[in-house]
Order: structure tokens, then C-alpha cells, then sequence
């Protein structure tokens, strides 16, 4: 007796029913896996923004702070680094190379920030990748910006196009430097970070564009000549730093936490993210319990159906045990009933999940800055799988017991 055979023409003859116990499944899986590719792709986003920095240095604050509004532009900084400071720090034995970062600024929705030049050949993210153009070059005059790629995307820019900055961080401002636009004259590589997203501008740039800025208060008095030495930046944000050796690591956070000129932080950005996912680790199980209840609930709902439909097939099962089917046989009908069902709302769950991440993967990068790629399960979904499989097999083995307890002549009496 062909078993799946014989329940594809049972569910068929059940459609109206089938239909909705697949949809339930299928909706759980689009649950339960998009909850775990947000989370694996998240940790995998925020974890190859940043790499082979030993330290970033900004003013004392928390340290998960100063990593998002340093590396990943979420937030505002506490404070400034004086320009002495970071001159002072920078000079010290066993620093090979540092990144001065000056954020408060934006374009549009876009996180503006001030650089050196040393950024785009010394920066890496990923598995130690540096950044690329695919158009122009960086910054040489002062009023010189290299966009990122998802920047030159959305704004539609190229290569000469002027950029207006305005202040502040929000995605619409009053106040811009209209006066002083910027031209592009590079754009980077995408790279599936923040960089992404970011208009990078020279320290000078950022100093002269406050020049007689009728809404700053307080005005950058320099020369009538703007050039970049006499636009020496009074402040930074914060600094990356690279090391020639990870011995003196430790030594060089403990001298720049006890720095006596100001208040300073330096954290290793592995150690800051860790703290992250740890705070976030919460909402994490949080949302996995929910999909998991998502999941309990459809198989308790297919095992309602199966139930309550039971006692209307006591004829068709007592046909079959007619026609010479075994206990056996009506239990595994069942079983293959049920498992068939899971196996088609897994199947039409999973090309769901992947349209939506398809269709909403632009959105989610431009909006949350999170790429989720369209790969196949990896080991952790296959297991969520095989143990929604598992778990439709127990649950098939609830209605074939009650099956298995009906009697051919039982089957055949209407009860009254």
C-alpha cells in the first residue's frame, strides 16, 4: 500500500482544511528562520564593519557608546578629544598609525564625517579588506567629499556633483552651510557597513565650512586664504588606533584611561562588541521563545484538526480496514498525513521567507544598515527544520492512536 500516495489523495479530498494547516506552518517557519537570519546576519554586519584596529579612543563615556557613535554612526558623542590630546596620544612609542573621526554633521539623512587621508588606506572591515573606489579618488582640496556607495545610490550623485552639509544629525535640518558646498570627488566601493552611508569630508573641510557661519556659536576666525594649515581642528570626536604590536595593547589603554590631560576612554572594539551582543542577548531569546510558541501553536492547531476530523473518518478508515489495511497501515496514513503537511509549509514557508528577504533587502540595508544575503540554511536552520519534522511526527502519532483504538465494527455503527 502506497502510504503518500494515499494521503495526497486524502488531504485532497480535506483541501479547505490542508490549505489553512500549511499556511500556519508556513507562517511559522517565516518566523522562526527570519528571526534567526536577522540575528546571525546582524552579528556577522556589525562584526566585519571594523578590523585590524587595536583601539578606539574617545571621550569617557560607556564603552558601548563610543563604539556605535564612533564606528557604527548611532548616537551622539558626550564629548570631544582636544586636538593636543589626540596629537599627544598619536606620538606615543609603539603607535604605528590613527584615524581622527569628527562626526556632528549630515547630508540629507547621511552621517557626515571628518578624516585624514591616512582613512581610506589604512581603514580595513571584513576579513581585513580596505576600501576601495569604483569612481574618482579621495579628498585632496578642502572642500574635497568621498561619498560611499550606498550614499551615491540613493542621492543618485556622481563624480562633481556639490554637496550641501547641513548641521546636526537628524534626517531633515534648518540650518545649512549653503555657502560652502563640497564637491565629490570619489566614491567608494560598496562595502556592507556604515561606511556605506557615510559623506567623508577632510578635518580642514569640517573647520572651514564654520568659518563665518552665521549659526555657529562661535566663529572659526582663520586668514582670508583657506588652507589646510591654518584650519588645525580644535577638536576631534574620537580615533582609531593601530598598534606595531599587540603586547603593548593593554599597556596603551591602561596609559590613555589614566591620561592626565583630559578624560579619555580606549577599548578594544572585539571585547565592546561582545558587551553589545551580550546586552542584546536578551531580546534575542526573547523574540526566538515567540517564534518557538509560533511554532507550538501551528502544530497544536494541526493536531486539533487531525482530532476533530477523526471521528468523520471513522467510515474511510473502516473502509480501508476492509480492504485488508492493518492497524499499522491507518496509523501510518496518519502519520504520513501529518508529516507530509509540515514538509509542504516548511517548503513554501522557506520561498517566502527568501521573496520577502529579497524583495525588502534594500530596504532593510538603507534604512537599518544590515545586509541579509540569500543563502541556503545553514547548519542551525537545518536542525530548527528537522526538529519541526520531528516534532509533526509526535504529533501525527496522537491522532493514529486514537485511530488505532477504533474497531472495524466500531467503524462501521453510526453512533447515536
Amino acid at each position: 500500500m502506497n502510504l503518500r500516495l494515499l494521503a495526497q489523495k486524502s488531504l485532497a479530498s480535506r483541501r479547505s482544511t490542508a490549505i489553512l494547516t500549511i499556511v500556519s506552518i508556513a507562517v511559522s517557519v517565516i518566523l522562526l528562520l527570519g528571526v534567526e537570519k536577522v540575528r546571525v546576519n546582524a552579528k556577522s554586519s556589525f562584526a566585519n564593519t571594523i578590523s585590524g584596529t587595536d583601539l578606539i579612543v574617545g571621550a569617557r563615556s560607556g564603552s558601548i557608546q563610543l563604539l556605535l557613535y564612533s564606528v557604527f554612526r548611532i548616537g551622539s558623542a558626550t564629548n570631544n578629544i582636544s586636538w593636543k590630546s589626540y596629537q599627544h596620544i598619536a606620538q606615543q612609542k609603539g603607535v604605528k598609525w590613527t584615524i581622527p573621526i569628527s562626526l556632528g554633521d549630515s547630508h540629507r539623512g547621511f552621517r557626515v564625517m571628518g578624516t585624514s587621508r591616512d582613512y581610506f588606506s589604512v581603514y580595513q572591515y571584513g576579513e581585513k579588506r580596505t576600501l576601495k573606489f569604483t569612481s574618482g579618488k579621495q579628498f585632496e582640496a578642502v572642500f574635497d567629499a568621498v561619498i560611499g556607495s550606498e550614499v551615491a545610490k540613493t542621492l543618485n550623485y556622481s563624480i562633481g556633483d556639490q554637496v550641501i552639509i547641513s548641521h546636526g544629525t537628524g534626517s531633515a535640518s534648518f540650518t545649512q552651510h549653503k555657502d560652502k558646498p563640497f564637491v565629490i570627488s570619489g566614491i567608494l566601493e560598496h562595502t556592507g557597513t556604515p561606511v556605506d552611508r557615510t559623506v567623508h569630508v577632510s578635518l580642514a573641510g569640517i573647520e572651514a565650512m564654520h568659518i563665518n557661519w552665521n549659526g555657529a556659536v562661535k566663529k572659526r576666525k582663520t586668514s582670508k586664504v583657506v588652507t589646510e594649515s591654518n584650519l588645525q581642528p580644535e577638536s576631534i570626536t574620537a580615533f582609531l588606533v593601530g598598534l606595531d604590536s599587540k603586547i603593548v595593547s593593554f599597556k596603551m589603554q591602561r596609559y590613555i584611561n589614566d591620561y592626565a590631560g583630559e578624560p579619555l576612554l580606549a577599548i578594544f572594539p572585539g571585547i565592546a562588541l561582545h558587551e553589545l551582543w551580550s546586552l542584546m542577548s536578551v531580546a534575542e531569546k526573547a523574540l526566538l521563545i515567540i517564534s518557538l510558541f509560533v511554532v507550538v501553536a501551528a502544530l497544536t492547531g494541526m493536531l486539533a484538526v487531525s482530532l476533530a476530523g477523526l471521528n468523520e473518518r471513522r467510515r474511510e478508515v473502516a473502509i480501508l480496514r476492509s480492504v485488508g489495511a492493518s492497524h499499522w497501515h491507518i496509523m501510518g496514513l496518519l502519520i504520513t498525513e501529518t508529516v507530509l503537511l509540515t514538509m509542504i509549509g516548511i517548503i513554501i514557508g522557506l520561498i517566502m521567507l527568501y521573496s520577502s528577504i529579497w524583495v525588502a533587502q534594500p530596504l532593510i540595508e538603507k534604512n537599518y544598515g544590515l545586509f541579509i544575503p540569500i543563502t541556503a540554511p545553514n547548519v542551525r536552520e537545518l536542525g530548527m527544520i528537522s526538529v519541526l519534522l520531528a516534532a509533526s511526527f509526535l504529533v501525527g502519532l496522537v491522532p493514529a492512536y486514537f485511530a488505532y483504538k477504533n474497531s472495524l465494527a466500531d467503524g462501521m455503527s453510526v453512533r447515536s
